[in-house]
């Protein structure tokens, strides 16, 4: 029942920023959307940004979590691009209002979850430190994020997968090259 009412008013949430900006919105105008009371909202999110975190977190980590390996993490990234261009309205909405920190939050940390995966497995033989590995992951996940970022203040309306065509030819054995510069001897 629980991750139903998390659901519900996670729906009620995105049906209202199709119409409003997330400044605008309420506790009082989800409840009312959803048909729950404010004490059921409370119990399950502190506020309007922690159901949007949660709203970000479900619907689009899983999606790629089969592609955090060398050969698929484009595949990883378009499913990031593709779902941003499929809920336009409310990641734009959220991108607008003081609610992007949590947007570019969730950006980042699905990219990096990915790209550090990549990381992993492309040093698995190599002697690198953690902390190398990591500010790797970084880097990457900055320039992907950004990319991202401006392709959705532009309208998303570029193709993913040309865009994502576009990176690949652009990085291609780079995350390599990185390893190979921080090799511990």
């Amino acid at each position: 029942m629980s991750l139903m009412t998390k659901k519900q008013l996670a729906v009620s949430l995105k049906k209202l920023m199709s119409k409003s900006s997330l400044t605008n919105i309420t506790v009082k105008d989800v409840v009312a959307d959803c048909g729950v009371n404010r004490q059921t909202f409370y119990y399950h999110f502190q506020d309007i940004y922690e159901l949007l975190g949660w709203v970000f977190k479900t619907e689009a980590l899983e999606a790629i979590a089969d592609y955090k390996t060398y050969e698929r993490w484009q595949i990883g990234f378009l499913k990031v691009f593709q779902y941003v261009e499929a809920n336009k309205a409310f990641c734009l909405s959220t991108f607008c209002s003081l609610g992007r920190d949590h947007l570019e939050q969730f950006l980042y940390s699905v990219t990096f979850d990915l790209l550090y995966g990549v990381v992993e497995e492309l040093s698995k033989e190599i002697r690198i430190s953690k902390e190398d590995k990591t500010f790797i992951a970084n880097f990457y996940s900055y320039a992907f994020v950004s990319l991202l970022l401006e392709w959705l203040k532009a309208g998303a309306t570029e193709n993913p997968e040309h865009i994502i065509e576009k990176l690949s030819k652009l990085v291609d054995g780079d995350i390599s090259r990185a390893i190979q510069k921080y090799i511990e001897v």
